[in-house]
């Protein structure tokens, strides 16, 4: 079971988070509605979520396609030893860099991109490719995604 600090979340967490993730615009009286719980109790729930970093914001989901970037790829990069805070404070100023991850096997950094087209993708990855102490890169490109990013499921198996 994976727990916050050393509270952990309840039932009652999950079911705020479930309907946040529906309705993020939802008011707070209108939240502590829908869940039956007062005001002030949605409230201290919501600040706790927040102050213990498992709600990290609010902002708009994106489809990335929609926005004129329809195609994503994943590339794995191989750092010189005593270069990976310099090369991720530079692919951090490449904005089609999506998320960056350090790994274990092979490779040092994954890192998710965005591009508009195969070309663009192509020009992303030559500048990434470019950042001084990487020394080797690989990437592939993702056909769809089948199961796209969610945290939901994990936030009911995480009820204590």
């Amino acid at each position: 079971m994976a727990e916050v600090g050393q509270r952990g979340i309840d039932a009652l967490d999950a079911r705020f988070i479930a309907l946040l993730a529906e309705q993020p615009r939802i008011g707070l009286l209108e939240a502590a509605r829908q869940l039956g719980v007062a005001r002030g109790t949605a409230q201290a729930r919501l600040a706790r979520l927040q102050r213990d970093g498992v709600i990290t914001g609010f902002g708009p989901d994106l489809d990335l396609a929609a926005l004129g970037y329809a195609v994503t790829a994943f590339t794995t990069l191989e750092i010189a030893q005593g270069r990976g805070a310099e090369v991720v404070a530079r692919l951090a100023a490449v904005p089609e860099v999506l998320e960056a991850h350090t790994i274990t096997g092979q490779g040092d950094v994954l890192c998710r991109v965005a591009a508009r087209t195969n070309q663009h993708l192509q020009l992303v990855l030559d500048t990434i490719a470019g950042v001084e102490g990487i020394n080797r890169t690989a990437s592939v490109i993702a056909t769809s995604t089948p199961v796209p990013y969610r945290a939901l499921p994990l936030v009911a198996s995480a009820v204590r």
